[in-house]
């Protein structure tokens, strides 16, 4: 439709009343099926030429955005001079939208939090892009998107997830706890049986060494039961996470400074991939290094004979990917599938809980952990961590990242 009635406008001279007539209600229809397109869209939609005035706005953006002015006002507004962060209430948007101008780039987002006169609060994510005419750019779509049920739903499956690994995680101290207990058991029912035949018989007392050997077993028990108790809050208790901007490469290169003894004397050598100019992630620097360790001593642990340890960084969709890498003895998929589980572990010493506090870390730091084996090849864990949105921009303007 758009195409014959641009071959018509351009012969429009030619045209009789009757067709022009007909021409422009071919383009008053396209145009109130754009209005209407636009104005049904659940994306909020600000279209602003190149010195940042508003031409167009949807009824979601005039929703979803705190404007300076009524409905009325901001369709007065559109096509003045008037640039569109200074009808925006709310200042960190305002601001974000005025660096749009002052950095110009192919694409920027910002995540904001707003509290709406109900008390509720919504989260909204605010991204501008070129706006493209004719292979030029004419001015700025900006895009407005409400992720707050979204949000919320990660939030609630991530419970959710925590909650049926906690059903796991106590049905298997369930099971630890049956065994030393069933040992106490049968020792008090030894140390009875001892003292029951001695007053059934001369009175004599068993030997002490007799029953101070029973004894010990009990307390080596009630010792293994204090662990276990001991291990499953830690497993269990909410992490309290003291997220803050850090520099990861820091944490990596300090971290295995302070291995390097133990990986020389397991004769593994370590091979160190890392970004140059990584950006600063969200995290929790006690928590994070834990992770590091217990990856590092796992894959020194799967290298018995020694082997190489490769550690890279990089970016990718928004997001920084950690690899820790080994080439040890590698796992069968049965294994991979269970590593993550409390309580299971390969090693006759483990106690089977450093991969799960390691899963929960990067889960609650928003983070994805997944990992690769092949039986006597070696094994890959990969960690996904998101990249907050004003190191994106960082890294963007600097021209290190090109989406």
């Amino acid at each position: 439709m758009r195409r014959y009635a641009k071959r018509l406008a351009q012969k429009v001279a030619k045209l009789s009343n009757e067709q022009v007539e007909s021409l422009l209600d071919m383009v008053l229809e396209e145009n109130e099926t754009l209005d209407a397109v636009m104005e049904s869209l659940s994306t909020g939609l600000l279209i602003c030429d190149k010195s940042g005035n508003l031409l167009l706005t949807n009824k979601t953006a005039e929703r979803l955005l705190p404007f300076n002015a009524t409905r009325v006002s901001i369709a007065e507004q559109r096509g003045q001079t008037t640039p569109v962060w200074n009808i925006i209430a709310d200042s960190d948007i305002s601001a974000f939208l005025r660096s749009v101008y002052d950095k110009p780039r192919n694409q920027t987002s910002e995540e904001f939090t707003l509290e709406t006169a109900g008390g509720s609060v919504r989260i909204i994510v605010v991204t501008a892009l070129p706006l493209v005419q004719k292979k030029r750019v004419v001015g700025t779509l900006i895009q407005i998107e409400d992720v707050t049920d979204a949000r919320n739903q990660q939030t609630l499956l991530r419970r959710m997830e925590s909650l049926a690994s906690l059903t796991n995680l106590a049905a298997s101290v369930a099971h630890e706890i049956k065994n030393p207990l069933g040992a106490i058991s049968i020792h008090i029912q030894l140390i009875q049986k001892a003292l029951k035949k001695a007053r059934a018989g001369d009175g004599m007392l068993p030997d002490r060494k007799f029953v101070e050997n029973y004894l010990d077993v009990v307390n080596e028990e009630i010792d293994r039961l204090n662990k276990i108790i001991v291990d499953f809050l830690f497993a269990v208790r909410p992490i309290q996470a003291k997220l803050e901007p850090v520099n990861p490469n820091e944490i990596i290169n300090s971290l295995m400074e302070f291995m390097k003894p133990e990986f020389d004397k397991a004769k593994v050598e370590l091979k160190l991939e890392l970004l140059d100019k990584p950006p600063n992630l969200m995290l929790d620097v006690a928590l994070f290094k834990q992770v590091i360790i217990n990856l590092a001593q796992n894959a020194v642990a799967a290298m018995k004979n020694g082997g190489i340890l490769g550690i890279n960084t990089q970016i990718k969709n928004d997001h920084f990917i950690l690899s820790v890498a080994d080439t040890g003895e590698g796992m069968d998929e049965q294994t991979c599938s269970r590593i993550f589980e409390p309580y299971f572990t390969t090693k006759a010493n483990g106690t089977g809980l450093g991969l799960t506090m390691v899963y929960k870390i990067i889960k609650e730091s928003a983070g994805e952990i997944d990992v690769r084996s092949f039986p006597g090849e070696g094994t890959i864990f990969t960690i996904s961590l998101p990249v907050p949105q004003k190191e994106r921009r960082s890294i963007e303007y600097d021209g290190e990242l090109k989406n």
